[in-house]
């Protein structure tokens, strides 16, 4: 499969229950460096980190996942394992069937929550990571917002129709963008479904456990993050957040000494990482590995 510049190969692995699950592996340049893994947000998947993944695949080995549910992987049976710690086992099955010992996580919003979940039992698993929009405090506005639109199943007849969809439900996140950025954005996050319209590329059976979870019930997530400390950090924030506050990332900075933060200005949750200065940022982050 080509993209842009830079090929990768749809490839696929088998999770611990049989589901058949989709990554796409950029095959990347030297060998030696560790690889990047991207892993997407909650409606999200691999095509989230197309621009990301062709910016720094001449230099190294990309991985980009369809979590269970997503783009091209196969749904769960059961919506109950449409968790955390099973988007976690499924990961460190992909690992060891590729020989990963050590990786760069790319993590966005629940794809950062793996991430910090991850190195709580196998921190050394992670040589450097980017958090995007997330941290260990979730703001209870951005958790309802989120809510109210998972799992609606909506479809549309064109993709601009899809595209102004997006706009009416995201403009909070990139204020001011054109037709053309949310025609990308719905590509992403979209596909052509069998009868013919355009649909969300995700099984709506993911808002489930998400519409019972008890927000007041949410550990405390701050041990998970000084796991990660004494490696190479990035904490990437949109200044319009309402997932991650400037105080939480105020604090984790703290916490973990020698990490960047980058807050992008008129960006919500969560900023594409396609932003100049979150470029910048995950250059600087990835050259501190080498």
């Amino acid at each position: 499969m080509q993209s842009g510049m830079a090929a990768y190969e749809d490839r696929f692995w088998s999770s611990r229950d049989g589901l058949k699950l989709h990554f796409r592996d950029y095959a990347g340049g030297e060998g030696g460096k560790a690889p990047v893994v991207c892993l997407p947000g909650l409606t999200r998947n691999a095509r989230d980190f197309e621009t990301l993944a062709e910016r720094i695949a001449p230099e190294r080995r990309v991985l980009c996942l369809d979590l269970r549910g997503r783009g091209d992987s196969e749904y769960a049976k059961d919506s109950t394992n449409y968790v955390p710690a099973q988007y976690i086992d499924d990961l460190l099955v992909l690992l060891d069937q590729e020989g990963i010992e050590r990786f760069v996580s790319v993590g966005t919003s629940l794809g950062g929550l793996m991430t910090m979940g991850l190195a709580l039992f196998q921190p050394d698993r992670i040589a450097g990571a980017v958090l995007n929009d997330i941290g260990p405090v979730l703001e209870a506005a951005g958790l309802e917002r989120i809510r109210d639109y998972v799992g609606q199943g909506r479809s549309f007849p064109t993709w601009v129709h899809a595209a102004r969809a997006m706009e009416e439900s995201q403009a909070v996140a990139h204020p001011g963008q054109d037709l053309e950025f949310w025609l990308g954005i719905a590509k992403q996050r979209m596909t052509l479904g069998s009868n013919g319209r355009i649909v969300f590329d995700y099984d709506m059976k993911i808002a489930e456990p998400f519409a019972h979870f008890d927000t007041s019930a949410i550990p405390d997530m701050w041990p998970a993050l000084d796991a990660l400390a004494g490696r190479p950090l990035l904490f990437v924030r949109g200044a319009l957040s309402d997932i991650l506050s400037a105080a939480t990332l105020d604090e984790m900075v703290r916490r973990a000494p020698g990490s960047e933060a980058v807050t992008l200005p008129d960006v919500g949750h969560t900023p594409t990482l396609s932003e100049p200065a979150a470029e910048a940022a995950i250059d600087r982050l990835l050259a501190r590995l080498d």
